[in-house]
């Protein structure tokens, strides 16, 4: 079982290390690559790498949110 800091830890290194934008590209052709590898559970950690790029680089947040 993967950690939630570990993923969000992937999803820094990954925005780091190509950016904003291209993370979230290279991380859904992970997703991508483990699928046709048939690795679920690999593409199911990765999915959480993405969703947690995302989070970490959206700009528009509610009035009433919190900031990490």
């Amino acid at each position: 079982m993967t950690m939630p800091i570990d993923i969000y830890r992937a999803a820094n290194v990954l925005i780091r290390q190509y950016g904003a934008e291209d993370a979230v590209r290279m991380a859904v052709r992970r997703i991508d690559a483990l699928l046709e590898l048939g690795d679920i559970d690999g593409q199911r950690v990765w999915k959480g790498v993405l969703r947690a790029a995302q989070e970490l680089t959206r700009t528009n947040r509610k009035a009433d949110e919190r900031i990490n």
